[in-house]
């Protein structure tokens, strides 16, 4: 029988919770995909662009449930750096 994670008051309360068999609350609903940034964000960069575009950026960061500059800088990732032209 699959179990639901149960809200934690505390760290306590989570640590408590993670020294059990945790194999009845192991099921899909519970993950959400992570990445991680490994490379030092040493660099500032000054960027004009129009309301409506940081709008739509914020927007789609929400969705994501992450910070708009992470997700413009995954975007200029992506973009750029596994672009096979470079």
């Amino acid at each position: 029988m699959k179990k639901s994670i149960p809200n934690f008051k505390n760290d306590k309360q989570a640590e408590k919770f993670l020294e059990q068999d945790l194999t009845d609350y192991l099921q899909k609903s519970n993950f959400r995909p992570a990445s991680f940034e490994f490379l030092p964000k040493d660099e500032k960069v000054n960027l004009r662009v129009s309301a409506m575009l940081l709008e739509a950026i914020k927007q789609r960061a929400e969705e994501q449930s992450m910070p708009y500059q992470k997700l413009i800088r995954q975007i200029l990732e992506r973009e750029v750096l596994n672009d096979s032209r470079i």
